[in-house]
Protein backbone atom coordinates (compact mmCIF):
# COMPACT_ATOMS: atom_id res chain seq x y z
CA UNK A 1 0.00 0.00 0.00
CA UNK A 2 2.99 2.22 0.93
CA UNK A 3 4.76 1.65 -2.38
CA UNK A 4 1.26 2.32 -4.21
CA UNK A 5 0.90 5.50 -2.25
CA UNK A 6 4.77 6.83 -3.03
CA UNK A 7 4.28 6.05 -6.86
CA UNK A 8 0.74 8.06 -6.82
CA UNK A 9 3.15 10.97 -5.49
CA UNK A 10 5.90 10.56 -7.90
CA UNK A 11 3.79 10.27 -10.68
CA UNK A 12 1.28 12.89 -9.91
CA UNK A 13 -2.00 13.78 -11.20
CA UNK A 14 -2.89 11.74 -14.73
CA UNK A 15 -5.49 13.70 -15.57
CA UNK A 16 -5.52 17.05 -18.10
CA UNK A 17 -5.90 20.63 -16.51
CA UNK A 18 -9.08 22.05 -16.15
CA UNK A 19 -10.84 24.24 -18.45
CA UNK A 20 -13.92 26.52 -17.64
CA UNK A 21 -17.31 24.77 -18.02
CA UNK A 22 -19.73 27.13 -19.51
CA UNK A 23 -23.23 27.52 -17.36
CA UNK A 24 -25.97 29.71 -19.05
CA UNK A 25 -27.64 29.02 -15.60
CA UNK A 26 -26.88 30.96 -12.80
CA UNK A 27 -26.56 28.97 -9.19
CA UNK A 28 -28.80 31.18 -7.81
CA UNK A 29 -31.79 29.98 -9.40
CA UNK A 30 -31.22 26.83 -7.57
CA UNK A 31 -33.72 26.74 -4.50
CA UNK A 32 -31.46 26.36 -1.56
CA UNK A 33 -32.35 22.38 -0.86
CA UNK A 34 -30.67 21.61 -4.11
CA UNK A 35 -27.20 23.03 -2.77
CA UNK A 36 -26.94 20.30 -0.34
CA UNK A 37 -27.66 17.07 -2.70
CA UNK A 38 -28.01 16.44 -6.13
CA UNK A 39 -29.06 13.39 -7.85
CA UNK A 40 -28.50 12.84 -11.41
CA UNK A 41 -29.79 10.77 -14.04
CA UNK A 42 -27.59 9.98 -17.27
CA UNK A 43 -28.88 9.73 -20.46
CA UNK A 44 -26.92 8.05 -23.35
CA UNK A 45 -28.01 10.09 -26.35
CA UNK A 46 -25.97 7.91 -28.99
CA UNK A 47 -22.36 8.63 -27.71
CA UNK A 48 -18.93 6.99 -28.44
CA UNK A 49 -19.10 6.61 -24.31
CA UNK A 50 -15.88 8.70 -24.24
CA UNK A 51 -17.88 11.01 -21.98
CA UNK A 52 -19.52 8.14 -19.92
CA UNK A 53 -16.35 6.72 -18.91
CA UNK A 54 -15.29 10.37 -17.80
CA UNK A 55 -18.83 10.71 -15.65
CA UNK A 56 -17.68 7.34 -14.14
CA UNK A 57 -14.39 8.82 -13.11
CA UNK A 58 -16.33 11.21 -10.78
CA UNK A 59 -16.87 8.17 -8.47
CA UNK A 60 -13.16 6.78 -8.39
CA UNK A 61 -10.83 8.18 -4.87
CA UNK A 62 -9.93 11.41 -6.58
CA UNK A 63 -13.14 13.45 -7.62
CA UNK A 64 -15.24 10.83 -5.05
CA UNK A 65 -18.75 12.51 -6.14
CA UNK A 66 -20.29 11.21 -3.43
CA UNK A 67 -18.63 13.44 -1.16
CA UNK A 68 -20.04 16.29 -2.19
CA UNK A 69 -24.31 15.26 -2.13
CA UNK A 70 -23.71 14.12 -5.34
CA UNK A 71 -25.05 10.92 -6.46
CA UNK A 72 -26.05 8.80 -10.07
CA UNK A 73 -29.78 7.31 -9.76
CA UNK A 74 -31.19 4.63 -11.66
CA UNK A 75 -34.60 6.14 -12.04
CA UNK A 76 -35.79 9.88 -13.73
CA UNK A 77 -38.34 9.57 -11.35
CA UNK A 78 -35.60 10.21 -8.50
CA UNK A 79 -33.17 12.81 -10.19
CA UNK A 80 -33.12 16.72 -10.38
CA UNK A 81 -30.46 16.78 -13.05
CA UNK A 82 -30.45 14.78 -16.33
CA UNK A 83 -27.28 14.63 -17.85
CA UNK A 84 -27.18 13.65 -21.87
CA UNK A 85 -24.18 12.41 -23.53
CA UNK A 86 -24.05 12.06 -27.63
CA UNK A 87 -26.02 13.84 -30.09
CA UNK A 88 -29.34 12.76 -29.95
CA UNK A 89 -29.56 9.94 -32.29
CA UNK A 90 -33.24 9.60 -34.16
CA UNK A 91 -34.36 6.71 -32.50
CA UNK A 92 -34.03 7.63 -29.07
CA UNK A 93 -35.87 11.05 -29.81
CA UNK A 94 -39.15 9.53 -27.84
CA UNK A 95 -37.16 8.26 -25.25
CA UNK A 96 -35.10 10.65 -24.61
CA UNK A 97 -38.69 13.03 -23.98
CA UNK A 98 -40.05 10.79 -22.02
CA UNK A 99 -37.22 10.74 -19.50
CA UNK A 100 -36.96 14.74 -19.34
CA UNK A 101 -41.21 14.25 -19.15
CA UNK A 102 -40.49 11.54 -16.04
CA UNK A 103 -38.36 14.02 -14.06
CA UNK A 104 -40.29 16.00 -10.97
CA UNK A 105 -40.26 19.69 -10.75
CA UNK A 106 -37.98 21.47 -10.78
CA UNK A 107 -35.48 20.11 -13.56
CA UNK A 108 -32.74 20.52 -15.36
CA UNK A 109 -30.52 19.14 -18.24
CA UNK A 110 -26.97 19.25 -18.89
CA UNK A 111 -25.16 18.70 -22.04
CA UNK A 112 -21.85 16.83 -21.55
CA UNK A 113 -19.28 17.03 -24.59
CA UNK A 114 -19.19 18.86 -27.47
CA UNK A 115 -21.44 16.14 -29.25
CA UNK A 116 -24.26 16.94 -26.89
CA UNK A 117 -23.89 20.07 -27.30
CA UNK A 118 -23.82 21.08 -31.16
CA UNK A 119 -23.01 17.39 -32.73
CA UNK A 120 -19.39 17.16 -32.62
CA UNK A 121 -18.26 14.46 -34.70
CA UNK A 122 -20.86 13.13 -35.66
CA UNK A 123 -22.68 16.86 -36.96
CA UNK A 124 -24.43 16.24 -39.96
CA UNK A 125 -24.89 12.70 -39.74
CA UNK A 126 -27.92 11.60 -41.00
CA UNK A 127 -29.25 9.75 -38.31
CA UNK A 128 -28.56 12.15 -35.58
CA UNK A 129 -30.17 15.57 -34.78
CA UNK A 130 -27.17 18.17 -34.01
CA UNK A 131 -27.14 18.41 -30.42
CA UNK A 132 -29.70 17.63 -27.32
CA UNK A 133 -30.75 20.83 -27.06
CA UNK A 134 -32.90 20.48 -30.41
CA UNK A 135 -34.70 17.92 -28.21
CA UNK A 136 -34.74 19.20 -24.32
CA UNK A 137 -34.45 22.67 -23.12
CA UNK A 138 -30.35 22.38 -21.73
CA UNK A 139 -29.61 24.36 -19.38
CA UNK A 140 -25.88 23.79 -18.22
CA UNK A 141 -23.39 22.88 -21.02
CA UNK A 142 -19.74 21.30 -20.35
CA UNK A 143 -17.46 21.48 -23.41
CA UNK A 144 -14.80 19.18 -24.23
CA UNK A 145 -14.40 15.71 -26.43
CA UNK A 146 -14.50 14.46 -24.01
CA UNK A 147 -14.70 16.92 -20.77
CA UNK A 148 -12.33 16.29 -18.17
CA UNK A 149 -13.76 14.59 -14.75
CA UNK A 150 -12.12 17.97 -13.15
CA UNK A 151 -14.41 19.72 -15.79
CA UNK A 152 -17.44 17.64 -14.68
CA UNK A 153 -17.33 18.10 -11.14
CA UNK A 154 -16.34 22.02 -11.32
CA UNK A 155 -19.69 22.38 -13.37
CA UNK A 156 -21.70 20.09 -10.93
CA UNK A 157 -20.19 22.38 -8.02
CA UNK A 158 -20.86 25.40 -9.83
CA UNK A 159 -24.41 24.51 -10.22
CA UNK A 160 -24.94 23.30 -6.65
CA UNK A 161 -23.52 27.19 -5.45
CA UNK A 162 -20.26 25.58 -3.95
CA UNK A 163 -16.86 26.95 -4.30
CA UNK A 164 -14.98 25.29 -6.51
CA UNK A 165 -10.87 25.88 -6.20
Amino acid sequence: MLSLLLRKLKIGRLTEKVRNSHLSQGSSDLPASFRQSLHIRHLACGSCNACDWEMAALSNSLYDHQHFGIDFVASPRHADLLMCTGPGSTHLLKAASETYEALPNPKWVMAVGDCAIDGGVFKGAYACEEGISRILPVDYKVPGCPPTPDDLMKALLEMMGKEVS
